[in-house]
């Protein structure tokens, strides 16, 4: 089941950048801690406010992000 609809959008919020939830947690700031590597559960540890489900709907954000055409101009 997707999770995207926890990726939220508010220009009063991290300048309108994607967060989750509506916190102060940017999509950005969960995928940078992944690719550190730290784990869910360091995550949720130093971020309690986040649920498993957040992180997976980061994931994703992100997947979806990746998936554009790349159009060659010959």
């Amino acid at each position: 089941m997707s999770e995207i609809h926890r990726i939220t959008f508010d220009p009063n919020i991290c300048s309108g950048r994607p967060s989750i939830r509506g916190l102060r947690i940017r999509v950005k700031d969960v995928l940078e801690l992944l690719a550190s590597g730290a784990s869910h559960e360091e995550i949720l540890e130093d971020y309690p406010l986040l649920e498993p489900a957040d992180i997976v709907a980061a994931l994703e954000y992100a997947a979806r992000q990746s998936d554009h055409v790349v159009l060659r101009v010959a």
